[in-house]
């Protein structure tokens, strides 16, 4: 029984440091400051290269974190400050089947009930949510890098005040605008 539970947090555990030694990372220029990351395009290349043609395209510039829950995750890139939804490219085919854990501060790719509806929208784990992870019994949401400065930050944004606007619930009274997202090393 222990062996087990060791094995799974060492795993975990290693799965989380090949998050923090790669080289690709992003600036993401909040309201509330700056989030850096580092994305891992050799676990998550179909999704890191469609998040890099939206950061390279300055689509997320402007945009608002539109839905934020505390202890739980921040989700962006698919409104603007009015609530008016941005126009995407295609989908993506999922790699939530990539070893790669959705615990505190890791970056995902938001979708609908299809698996492979990912598009623009991203969320930030706030908390450790391992229930959101693939498994045998469920497709889960594709980790894809993870904030390597900037966690006071996505603390500062996970408590702002929330409304509900039409049908959309957890919005921020005050928009937290994602000024610009930048490759630090293109």
């Amino acid at each position: 029984m222990y062996r087990i539970i060791i094995g799974f947090w060492l795993a975990l555990l290693l799965s989380q440091t090949a998050l923090t030694d790669g080289k690709l990372q992003v600036i993401m220029e909040t309201s509330h400051g700056d989030l850096e990351l580092v994305l891992k395009p050799e676990l998550a290349p179909v999704t890191v290269k469609n998040f890099l043609s939206y950061v390279n395209s300055g689509f997320y510039d402007g945009s608002i974190f539109h839905r934020v829950i505390k202890d739980f995750m921040i989700q962006g890139g698919g409104f603007n400050a009015n609530m008016q939804r941005l126009p995407t490219g295609d989908s993506i085919e999922s790699e939530a089947n990539n070893g790669l854990s959705n615990v505190r501060g890791t970056i995902a790719m938001a979708r609908t009930q299809d698996i492979n509806s990912a598009t623009a929208q991203f969320f930030i784990n706030h908390a450790d949510n391992i229930f959101l992870d693939h498994t045998q019994s469920q497709s889960g949401y594709a980790v894809f890098g993870k904030v390597v400065k900037g966690m006071a930050v996505l603390d500062h944004i996970a408590v702002v005040e929330n409304r509900q606007v039409g049908m959309f619930q957890n919005v921020p009274v005050i928009p937290v605008i994602i000024h610009r997202v930048r490759q630090k090393n293109p």
